[in-house]
């Protein structure tokens, strides 16, 4: 996690970044220092990158990179005002001696990546249609070895996948339909038949850019109805309010990178 010290809203690049719309820095900070003392509070290791001058959304620290059993696919951002962002991520991971593979293709990290290590015995699934190139799913493939389920994004208010889907535990997940094109609706059906579905009214509330441990979910606090139905399924809501980090285009999962060695 990287926290929001610079974080200000000065450049749109997604439908939810207002530049007239002032951003209490100060609130986001706290926010987010609420959201670590949540994941350690839930027995969580949390290693802070230190924010850098000039990259205001470093905060999303879920973007710069996707790691799998110690072995990281770098992040290549699509707009030039985050270009910088994944150099600051590949030193933290050659820090700790983790194997990093320079990407060739555009993807944004785990914004567009994620996994589930039970499923197909261990199974990625990637986004695409707004930020990362599809041909990014296959160089992942390669540098991770596990098998790369492509996934399209087709409403560009869902431009990351970490907003459209998330895991609930190693092997099932929860998405909003709505989000992906029909053939990717399709896929997600076969391989996950007893996945959870959200309302639009709770994806449009950031509620999917969540993270769960495989009992406790932390999500949005405005998640009401996602919350009540993962309580039902036997999760463990955990909401968390984040509205400054939303006016930048995300929530807690875009907060966090997570570290899977």
């Amino acid at each position: 996690m990287s926290p929001p010290e610079h974080f200000v809203v000065e450049y749109a690049i997604n439908p939810w970044m207002d530049t007239t719309a002032p951003v209490d820095t100060e609130l986001a900070v706290k926010q987010w220092e609420g959201l670590r003392e949540t994941f350690v509070r839930l027995g969580h290791e949390v290693h802070v990158l230190m924010p850098e001058i000039g990259l205001p959304d470093m905060v999303y620290a879920a973007n710069g990179a996707f790691s799998v059993d110690g072995v990281v696919y770098g992040a290549r951002f699509k707009y030039p005002q985050r270009t910088a962002e994944a150099a600051a991520h590949r030193r933290f991971y050659d820090t700790i001696g983790w194997r990093y593979v320079t990407p060739s293709q555009t993807n944004e990290g785990e914004g567009d990546f994620t996994y589930l290590p039970a499923a197909l015995g261990g199974l990625v699934l990637a986004g695409h249609g707004f930020r990362t190139e599809v041909a990014a799913h296959a160089e992942a493939q390669e540098a991770l070895g596990r098998p790369v389920i492509s996934l399209r994004l087709v409403d560009p208010r869902f431009y990351h996948l970490d907003v459209a889907l998330a895991p609930l535990d190693d092997e099932n997940v929860v998405y909003y339909p709505g989000a992906f094109s029909e053939a990717s609706r399709s896929v997600l059906a076969q391989l996950f038949p007893a996945a959870i579905l959200a309302t639009e009214e709770d994806a449009l509330a950031f509620g999917l850019n969540l993270v769960s441990d495989g009992r406790n979910v932390v999500l949005n606090s405005e998640a009401t109805t996602l919350a009540a139905r993962l309580r039902e399924a036997g999760y463990t809501p955990v909401p968390v309010e984040l509205s400054e980090l939303k006016k930048g285009g995300g929530s807690i999962k875009c907060c966090v990178a997570e570290l899977r060695r």
